[in-house]
């Protein structure tokens, strides 16, 4: 089952946290999962007691090109066997009861994997079975929990988004220089001061010729409205170019 041809060239991000499946039940949850970990760019998968067995071909089915982390996943029989090597583990758990133990958001959690992973020791999450979860023995394994911060009401999610969220998560987290909000401006660029003003400048040309500013007295204001207009964001060049062209034709009045 190994080594098979195509997927994704995906490689561990190091240092990167394990993804531990105790007791997955179906193949497609764990390709899903596979699917999940290289867009967050997770890559170590530990799966424990599978209930099917392992290797099952449907993961690689759903799994959707994430060959590589399938290909390299390790089998355990213990929850204990798998984390055996690991400094710190997490657990994923969505309603803790009855455990006295640190629990972390999925921002905070993925946030202590990232400080941890930089002090060069290993961490681990643990994510439970489709339906009940983990249980008491499992949880004992790891130090501290992580619980999502959803909808209290309705807090259902299947294996590949539990893993996605926390994927996303860890993302975000160590690379904290990606900017919460950019222009999608492709092979244009933002204007500069002096270009939009002379586009303005060609504006108002353009407007005191037709007459729309033929009112002495609120023309200023009227002015100053259409300059607030354009500087409320980022007007890039290539749109001054096309509005140059729209005062220009506009200027020429209608055509015979």
């Amino acid at each position: 089952m190994t080594g098979r041809d195509g997927g994704a060239e995906l490689t561990p991000i190091e240092p990167s946290p394990v993804v531990i499946l105790v007791r997955p039940q179906m193949a497609e949850n764990i390709g899903a999962v596979a699917r999940a970990m290289g867009n967050g760019g997770l890559f170590h998968m530990r799966i424990v007691a599978p209930r099917d067995g392992w290797p099952l071909e449907r993961a690689w089915v759903t799994g959707s090109g994430a060959h590589r982390i399938l290909d390299n996943a390790q089998v355990f029989s213990t929850v204990a066997e798998a984390v055996a090597d690991l400094h710190r583990v997490f657990a994923t758990c969505p309603r803790p009861r009855h455990i006295i133990k640190p629990v972390l958001t999925a921002r905070g959690g993925a946030a202590e994997v990232v400080s941890i992973g930089q002090r060069g020791l290993k961490t681990g999450v643990l994510f439970g079975p489709e339906r009940t979860g983990l249980d008491n023995e499992d949880i004992a394994c790891a130090d501290s929990l992580i619980r999502y911060d959803l909808n209290p009401d309705f807090m259902s999610l299947n294996l590949a988004q539990a893993v996605m969220v926390f994927g996303y998560e860890w993302w975000l987290a160590r690379t904290p220089e990606l900017p919460a909000r950019s222009l999608q401006i492709n092979e244009t660029s933002p204007a500069t001061k002096g270009e939009l003003d002379n586009f303005m400048a060609h504006l108002i040309r353009a407007c005191d010729a037709s007459g729309f500013l033929r009112n002495e007295q609120k023309r200023p204001g009227m002015v100053r409205n259409l300059r607030h207009f354009f500087t409320r964001g980022e007007v890039t060049r290539q749109e001054l170019n096309t509005l140059h062209g729209i005062v220009s034709e506009l200027g020429r009045g209608p055509k015979k």
